[in-house]
């Protein structure tokens, strides 16, 4: 882990370095043969989507070359971005958003062949720190099992699902509780106060 170096980087940054995260895309998630191209043409998409957003921000690990990327944004405060979820929305969940204590991570990408353990959690936790978040979410394609578990494995929790346009795509939604676990709160699911945003 020691040869491994975090950096962050803002939107213009990340659009400079969009060929090497695309290919990073294609080492780290081996889409099945012929679907390479198609893959790296979705993810420069996406990535050119997700760059606008605002509060947008990147933790890239590089070695000798980049190893691991994880991105994603401040979820807005309005709740918008729980739209489509399954049922009522935990309170919990609606109050940590209200206060502006979420973060989304919109993707994780470690190079299969070179990360050391644990890169893609202290990836995510880094950036979830840097933004004094007390949750993380994330929403994984619900076919995806390999994803799924690799998160879970990760410490993170599903607690759901979200219907998405177009399709509607029935997507899990997994948290990664950052405050303290309590008798109060068991799930980590509070403020913390070691990490919230001063208002």
């Amino acid at each position: 882990m020691d040869t491994v170096r975090l950096r962050r980087l803002n939107r213009w940054q990340a659009e400079g370095l969009r060929e090497d995260l695309a290919d990073l895309y294609v080492e780290s998630s081996a889409p099945a043969p012929g679907e390479e191209f198609a893959g790296r043409q979705k993810f420069l998409g996406r990535l050119a989507d997700d760059v606008q957003l605002p509060g947008f921000d990147m933790l890239v690990a590089e070695a000798a070359a980049l190893t691991g990327c994880v991105f994603g944004f401040p979820v807005p405060r309005d709740g918008s971005w729980w739209q489509g979820f399954d049922g009522p929305l935990p309170q919990n969940l609606e109050q940590l958003t209200a206060s502006g204590h979420v973060f989304a991570i919109l993707e994780t990408l470690v190079h299969p062949h070179r990360h050391a353990p644990g890169l893609a959690r202290r990836m995510q936790e880094r950036l979830l720190s840097d933004h004094q978040a007390s949750l993380g979410v994330t929403l994984v394609d619900g076919s995806d099992r390999s994803v799924s578990a690799a998160f879970k494995d990760w410490g993170w929790q599903e607690v759901g699902q979200v219907l998405r346009r177009p399709g509607p795509t029935a997507l899990r939604l997994l948290v990664l509780p950052l405050g303290e676990r309590t008798a109060e709160h068991p799930d980590g699911l509070a403020h913390n106060d070691r990490t919230q945003r001063p208002e």
